[in-house]
């Protein structure tokens, strides 16, 4: 089957190596906000609303990049899990991965449209926050367990 959309093969060991320790660090990074000096630069931000401040279109400014950094890694390297090739990549997989796909986006938004209902003010920019990561992490998630049941399945068929 051809599949031009999906990345080599290789770029899934990578993915996991990436994404399993900043996964960790983004986490604590929620928890604990910990946001080293040596991490805040001069940024060129499109557009800059500082808390009773005056609203900036161009703008440099002075920013703690340690969130924006771990954020950009967490989905590179989700995307590389997510989008490369199996080392057998038929159409069953495909098929897996599809549905996995739809599966999570539709996690995705009830997580969301109970969040809408349910959560309000700060709370609520937090929901999205982790909402952005959240397609892929589902997908990550369900596309590996039904391709580790539908292997052991045939494993014990042999």
């Amino acid at each position: 089957m051809k599949t031009n959309y999906l990345l080599p093969n290789q770029f899934k060991k990578i993915g996991w190596i990436i994404f399993i320790p900043v996964t960790l660090l983004g986490l604590l990074w929620l928890i604990f906000e910990f946001e080293p000096e040596s991490f805040d630069i001069k940024t060129i931000a499109l557009f800059n609303d500082e808390f009773l401040d005056s609203i900036q279109f161009f703008a440099i400014i002075e920013n703690n990049i340690v969130d924006e950094l771990l954020g950009i890694l967490i989905i590179i390297s989700g995307i590389f899990i997510a989008f490369s090739k199996e080392k057998t990549e038929d159409e069953f997989i495909s098929k897996i991965r599809l549905e996995s796909l739809v599966w999570a986006t539709y996690l995705n938004y009830a997580i969301l449209i109970l969040a809408f209902v349910f959560i309000y003010s700060l709370s609520f920019f937090w929901v999205l926050v982790i909402n952005m990561f959240t397609v892929l992490i589902f997908f990550i998630i369900r596309y590996n367990w039904v391709l580790y049941k539908s292997r052991k399945v045939l494993v014990d068929e042999k």
